[in-house]
């Protein structure tokens, strides 16, 4: 059953995305500060998205703005602990995207940035759901 309900849910992540409910997010340094960019993938802005980085349990942690009418908005990230962080950009269910940065220092190196999306967290579900069925706890 566990198998079926993953098979599942890699064809659900598979399938072609409703245009509107893919968000693709961007950072870059603009003078100095740090800027991230959110899009529908039919080019509308994500305007009003909540962002936040995730706790390391993947529960929402702190809220650092909403993007502006553009989809845009300026972070500053000098309060947080330097380490990786999964990045949040919420606009809403079936509107996230998530990104995961390394910060040190307060800044963010550009290179290291890492997009995940859906289908990547499905097959570590469903890797997981192996494992554990695979080699049950004693």
């Amino acid at each position: 059953m566990r198998l079926f309900l993953a098979a599942v849910l890699l064809t659900v992540a598979a399938a072609p995305p409703l245009r509107a409910h893919q968000i693709e997010s961007a950072l870059h340094y603009l003078d100095g500060d740090l800027e991230l960019s959110s899009r529908f993938s039919n080019g509308e802005p994500a305007a009003g998205a909540v962002i936040r980085l995730l706790q390391a349990d993947g529960t929402p942690g702190e809220e650092l703005g909403r993007t502006d009418a553009a989809g845009q908005i300026r972070l500053d990230l000098d309060g947080v602990k330097d380490g990786r962080y999964d990045l949040q950009v919420d606009g809403g269910p079936g509107h996230r995207d998530y990104l995961e940065v390394p910060i040190q220092a307060g800044r963010v190196n550009l290179d290291e940035v890492v997009q995940s999306p859906l289908v990547l967290v499905l097959v570590g579900l469903l890797v997981s759901v192996q494992r554990r069925r695979n080699h049950p706890k004693a």
